[in-house]
C-alpha cells in the first residue's frame, strides 16, 4: 500500500526560522525568493571561514576525484598528514607533560566529546579508579547523545531521555571553589567549555580557567576543554583557552574543522591519555576519511599563519565595542562575548530572542535565539569589515524600532 504524501516527513526536532536558503558565498546567503541575507550565525561556528571558502572548496573538489572513503580497515595517504598538521597547530596550547600530542579523528562534535569521556574513564581505570567520575558545569552544551544529556541541566534537552548515565558531578560554571569541593578520589577529569556557547556565550570570571588548571594539577586529574564552538579562531586565538594562557590536557575540536563542507571532529592531547585506545576499543567508519582529511588539512593551513586569528581579534574588538554601545535601558540588558562571538540579553518587555531573530530576518540578518530573551551572534571570521558594520547597523535599527513600538 502506498504511503500517502504529507508535508511532515521530517521529525519536528528543529524549529527553524522561516527562510529557505538556496545558495551562499562568504558571509552572504540567498533564499528561495532571491533575497540576500547576512549570515551572523555561521553554522554555530562551523562556517568560521564563511560559505564555500575557495581554498576549502578546492581541497574538497580535488579529493572527490581521488578517493572519499576507505574506512579505518585500510589506510589512506592523508590521515597521518592531517593528524600531524592538527597536532602541530594546537600543540603549544596543550599541556603535554613531555609527551607527543596525539589525536583521534571523529565526525561530529558530540562524538568527539564522547571520545574524550571514554578516554578519561579508561585512563582512570588504568590508574586504579574503579568508578571514575567527571566534573562538568551547569549550563553546559556538549551535544545531545544519551550520555551527554545525562549531565545536561537543560530540561528541554534532558527530560524524558532517562535512565541517565552516571559518573558526572555538576557544579556552577565559573565557580572554582565548587570544582575544588567536588574533586575526590574518584575524579578523573574536569570537562567544560571555555566559554559556554549554547548558554548564551557565557564568559567565565577572570582566573577561573587558571584555577581549574591548578586544581587538576594538584589532584593529578585531566583538564578537558570542549572547544568545538570556541576553537579554531572564533575568539581571536587558535583556542579560547589561549585567552588565559591555560593549557588543557585534552581538547575536543569540531564544527570549523570541517570548513562548513563535511563533518570533521577530533580529540587532541596527551599521548599517554589517548593511547588507552587500542585496536577494537574505539572507532568510526567515517572518522578520518580522506575527504574529511583533505578539508581538515586545508582548514589547518588557513589557521597555521595566525592571520585568521589576528583578523578575528581586530574585527572582534570593533564588534564588541559596537555591541557594548547597545547596552541601554531601551535596547539591550547585557552583552557578553569574545572577538567575533557574542550573546545579547534583551531588556525585559522587549519580547523574546526568537521575536528579535524574526525581525532581524526581515532586515536581512540571520541570527539565533537561545534561552528565552537571548540571541547569539557569530559572523564568519572572514567577514568584510563593511558587511560587519552593515549587520550591526541593521541590528541597531531593529532594536530601536522595537523599543519605539514598545514605548507606544
Amino acid at each position: 500500500m502506498a504511503v500517502p504524501h504529507t508535508a511532515a516527513r521530517l521529525a519536528h526536532n528543529y524549529d527553524p526560522l522561516p527562510v529557505t536558503i538556496t545558495t551562499a558565498l562568504g558571509s552572504w546567503v540567498t533564499d528561495s525568493t532571491g533575497r540576500e541575507h547576512l549570515d551572523f550565525l555561521a553554522g554555530y561556528s562551523a562556517l568560521n571561514f564563511g560559505h564555500r571558502h575557495p581554498a576549502l572548496v578546492e581541497a574538497a573538489t580535488a579529493q572527490l576525484d581521488r578517493v572519499t572513503l576507505t574506512s579505518r580497515a585500510f589506510g589512506h595517504d592523508l590521515l597521518e598528514p592531517f593528524a600531524d598538521a592538527l597536532c602541530s597547530l594546537v600543540a603549544d596550547s596543550l599541556k603535554l607533560d613531555g609527551t607527543t600530542p596525539m589525536m583521534v579523528p571523529m565526525n561530529t562534535g558530540a562524538e568527539a566529546v564522547e571520545t574524550a569521556i571514554k578516554a578519561a574513564r579508561k585512563w582512570g581505570h588504568r590508574h586504579g579508579i574503579a568508578e571514575p567520575t567527571i566534573i562538568v558545569a551547569a549550563g553546559n552544551f556538549h551535544g545531545r547523545t544519551t550520555t551527554i544529556v545525562s549531565f545536561s541541566t537543560d530540561a528541554e534537552a534532558r527530560d524524558g531521555y532517562g535512565p541517565y548515565t552516571p559518573g558526572f558531578r555538576i557544579v556552577p560554571f565559573g565557580d572554582a571553589q565548587a570544582v575544588a569541593d567536588a574533586i575526590d578520589e574518584t575524579t578523573v577529569a574536569v570537562l567544560m567549555e571555555p566559554i559556554q556557547g549554547e548558554a548564551g556565550v557565557v564568559v567565565p570570571p577572570p582566573g577561573f580557567w587558571a584555577s581549574l588548571r591548578t586544581l587538576c594539577d594538584d589532584a593529578g586529574i585531566l583538564l578537558i576543554a570542549d572547544e568545538i564552538q570556541s576553537g579554531l579562531g572564533r575568539t581571536g586565538t587558535t583556542l579560547a583557552c589561549d585567552l588565559w594562557n591555560v593549557r588543557p590536557d585534552l581538547v575536543t575540536l569540531g564544527k570549523a574543522l570541517g570548513g562548513g563542507i563535511v563533518p570533521v571532529s577530533a580529540v587532541v592531547g596527551r599521548a599517554d591519555v589517548l593511547d588507552v585506545f587500542t585496536p577494537g576499543t574505539h572507532g568510526s567508519t567515517f572518522g578520518g576519511n580522506p575527504l574529511a582529511c583533505a578539508v581538515g588539512l586545508a582548514v589547518v593551513d588557513l589557521l597555521a599563519t595566525g592571520e585568521v586569528q589576528e583578523r578575528a581579534r581586530v574585527l572582534g574588538d570593533h564588534f564588541q565595542t559596537r555591541l557594548d554601545d547597545l547596552v541601554t535601558d531601551e535596547l539591550v540588558a547585557e552583552v557578553r562575548g569574545a572577538a567575533l562571538w557574542a550573546g545579547i540579553d534583551l531588556q525585559p518587555g522587549q519580547g523574546s530572542g526568537r521575536d528579535l531573530c524574526r525581525a532581524l530576518l526581515d532586515a536581512g540578518v540571520l541570527a539565533k535565539d537561545t534561552h528565552g530573551a537571548t540571541i547569539r551572534l557569530a559572523p564568519p571570521l572572514t567577514i568584510d569589515a563593511g558587511d560587519l558594520d552593515l549587520g550591526l547597523d541593521r541590528l541597531r535599527s531593529v532594536l530601536e524600532e522595537r523599543a519605539a513600538t514598545s514605548d507606544r
